[in-house]
């Protein structure tokens, strides 16, 4: 597979996990509830899928640097999921919002990021 397709299908795959999360933060920050757990599965595979094809890429065909970036701030963004959803989603806590924050940031702009390098590599 060549880094044009893996960089597409990375971006695709990311913008329905970031729409997903859109709706998630959307839901938390309107009350005082969490998101259905099924939307939160459904957000974490889809952006587990588009990090690890991004991780097949960078070790095999080589990724330009700024996807490089974008998968770091990824990996990032993932800790923060991880921490979101097994501290406090599966033991039906308050998602703390200031973690969503934290965690949506690094995603949007890793997003940014891949968006850009994707853009890029297909003008190329």
């Amino acid at each position: 597979m060549e880094p044009a397709s893996i960089l597409l299908t990375s971006t695709v795959l990311l913008a329905i996990a970031a729409a997903g999360g859109l709706l998630m933060a959307g839901i938390r920050f309107a009350g005082n509830r969490s998101p259905p757990a099924a939307l939160a599965m459904l957000h974490g595979f889809l952006a587990a899928a588009a990090v690890t094809l991004l991780l097949y890429a960078a070790a095999t065909v080589g990724l330009p640097a700024m996807a490089l970036v974008a998968l770091a701030l990824f990996l990032a963004a993932a800790g923060g999921g991880a921490i979101l959803n097994l501290n406090y989603h599966w033991k039906q806590l308050p998602l703390p919002k200031w973690l969503i924050v934290v965690h949506a940031s690094a995603a949007v702009a890793g997003f940014a990021l891949l968006l850009a390098a994707t853009w890029a590599t297909r003008a190329a």
